[in-house]
């Protein structure tokens, strides 16, 4: 990877604007912004470094999440190898680190001196070994740390702003160089997946920088971005407190989309208001003692640049006209139930962008299968999923569990230290027991425990709330590693009748894939392109769920009528481009969460016909 633009080099500026929020004009040097899912983290970090490059600072706006969107913020292509120019703004640049790219560059750099010296059956051997998700990882990583260490970067820009992965992700993400570190700290002969580890000094190095870097205030700083929401505020607490663990003190706080109600007579703008005010007066006290700022909930989509630069300016006025817009036609949880129950039992993976509330669908159906007689099994395989808050008393039918990394990791180096260390002597074992210990042994260990759950549905319900979008990618391209291993051995009728996870999840019959998004621009697109992955992977998602839609919910309030008339379009985009079947659940007064608020989403049946009837519509800032 190529890290400097091709742009000039011009001596560093000092702010030549200082109507910037108060916590940007002391910005460090390298800025990570993190957070659950949907609060809005990309959002802030794009505002940021065009706030910081119009006030005068060099500033190079970095993706870490593989299902990144900068690009669609930006309306721009954004370079994987080499920054890219964001136009009509001379001081700003972004990359995004692409882990399928990133893999292929590293594949290549590990094959290329390869060539033409060993067999082309060996290259062939060689390139599939590298194409896990194992490889996937370490490669991103690797051009993360690479952009924290090189100091030619580092000098040509004021400031280093990354947009990284929904919490769970980003955690492993931040923790990765002290646990490579660490792992070539005690093991000095062996091998890992990136190679001998006696030929890896150039990365332990970098590695070791990376750990300094991350832990010195003066260079970076971690943003916690919430929304005033008490399971987005309990996330990063969580978040804060991980990071603390890892060494990770410097950290900010940032509450998105608090939200005012303007018209008091509007039921669900006084419950909005009232719910953000309760969630922020019973914060966490781990938050409580970080240094914190507000950003208020925004009328209008935050894509392009004058948008962005709305953000950290007060919401625009609205002005009146009359709307009377119909809803298009939608099912509801309830009727995708009678088709998902049919078999009488199978898997349903609900998959999505962090924040769409995929886990609070994935337990309305879990709970709404057991109502009707079913034994179901709920698992998660989300690092940051509630699903214990969310099913607080759900009957006996319904069974939880959490696929944990660090418990099925465990388990994992136990298993295959009982099935192979016994044919070892002691050398050989603790060279098993060093490769056990690599990072990349984690994402081995979640496939399997995801694998056996896949394998449990053949004789009840399984519902699987899956990580978010990137992280989930990871984890399905693991499974089809494991599929293209398996069918590498096999021949024939042997290949026919191999059952692979993959087969499972293409499989209709046994698996129900259920894509859950906003009714908003950014997560339908990332819902779209994960479809597409999907389909490149021989997945059919069986239907889409809309959630928390305001349209379907008919507010009064200006602000909220102003977000909701912008829905239509898009519901109706999704209805009839991208899905051969959609739910659409309104947003709801009060939390669905419990069995009562999950009973109520499953029900919840709205109108085909729902019309929004205010004398509001948004105004574009002036």
């Amino acid at each position: 990877m190529k890290v400097l633009s091709q742009t000039t080099k011009t001596p560093r500026q000092t702010l030549a604007n200082p109507g910037l929020p108060r916590w940007l004009l002391t910005a460090s040097h390298y800025l990570f912004f993190t957070g659950k899912g949907g609060v809005g983290k990309t959002s802030l970090a794009c505002a940021s470094a065009l706030a910081l490059a119009d006030a005068g600072k060099r500033v190079l706006l970095v993706s870490t999440d593989p299902a990144s969107n900068i690009q669609h913020v930006f309306e721009t292509e954004i370079g994987e190898q080499v920054p890219t120019a964001i136009a009509g703004v001379p001081r700003l640049e972004a990359l995004n680190i692409r882990p399928a790219a990133a893999a292929e560059a590293y594949r290549e750099r590990a094959i290329a001196p390869m060539r033409g010296l060993l067999p082309d059956e060996a290259i062939k051997s060689m390139t599939e070994e590298l194409s896990g998700s194992c490889t996937t990882e370490i490669a991103a990583f690797d051009q993360f740390t690479m952009l924290l260490t090189d100091p030619a970067t580092s000098l040509h820009y004021d400031h280093i702003i990354f947009d990284t992965a929904p919490t769970g992700h980003t955690l492993r993400l931040l923790s990765l160089p002290a646990a490579w570190t660490e792992f070539f700290d005690g093991n000095k002969h062996g091998a890992s997946c990136m190679g001998p580890v006696s030929a890896l000094q150039a990365q332990r190095t970098q590695y070791a920088q990376a750990v300094a870097r991350l832990h010195d205030p003066q260079h970076s700083t971690l943003v916690l971005v919430s929304r005033p929401e008490p399971l987005a505020l309990a996330e990063a607490a969580r978040t804060s407190a991980d990071l603390m663990h890892l060494g990770l003190n410097h950290q900010r706080l940032i509450i998105n989309g608090v939200f005012h109600a303007a018209d008091p007579a509007d039921p669900l703008a006084q419950s909005m208001e009232s719910r953000g005010r309760i969630a922020l007066a019973s914060m966490p006290a781990e938050l409580r003692q970080l240094p914190s700022d507000q950003v208020p909930l925004r009328a209008i989509n935050l894509v392009g640049l004058s948008a962005l630069r709305s953000m950290f300016q007060p919401n625009a006025a609205t002005k009146a006209v009359g709307n009377d817009l119909p809803l298009c036609n939608y099912d509801s949880l309830a009727n995708l139930l009678t088709d998902i129950e049919t078999a009488g039992h199978g898997a349903v993976l609900v998959l999505g962008k962090g924040g769409v509330g995929k886990t609070t669908i994935a337990a309305a159906i879990a709970l709404a299968l057991a109502d009707r007689g079913h034994h179901v099994h709920l698992t998660t395989t989300d690092p940051a999923a509630h699903i214990n808050q969310t099913v607080q008393d759900a009957g006996g039918r319904l069974t939880l569990s959490r696929i944990d990394p660090q418990t099925e990791t465990q388990a994992y180096r136990q298993q295959v230290m009982a099935l192979r260390g016994n044919d070892l002597d002691e050398q050989g074992k603790a060279l098993l027991e060093e490769d056990l210990r690599s990072p990349c042994t984690e994402e081995v260990a979640v496939f399997h425990a995801f694998s056996r759950r896949l394998d449990e549905a053949s004789g009840k319900f399984v519902v699987i709330d899956t990580a978010p979008t990137g992280h989930s990618l990871l984890l399905l391209d693991a499974t089809g590693s494991y599929h293209r291993d398996v069918m590498r051995n096999m021949t024939g009728k042997a290949q026919m009748q191999v059952n692979t996870a993959l087969t499972k999840l293409q499989d209709p019959a046994h698996t129900k894939t259920i894509l859950v998004t906003l009714p908003e621009t950014t997560p339908i697109r990332e819902a779209a392109e994960l479809q597409a992955d999907l389909h490149r992977a021989g997945i059919k998602p069986f239907a889409w769920v809309v959630n928390a839609s305001l349209l379907a919910a008919r507010p009064h309030d200006p602000l909220l009528v102003a977000r909701a008339l912008a829905e239509r379009n898009k519901i109706e985009h999704v209805a009839r481009e991208l899905a051969s079947r959609v739910a659409v659940v309104p947003w709801f007064a009060s939390e669905p969460s419990g069995s009562q608020g999950l009973r109520q989403m499953i029900t919840s049946t709205g109108s085909p016909t729902a019309q929004i009837k205010s004398s509001a519509a948004p105004v574009k800032p002036e």
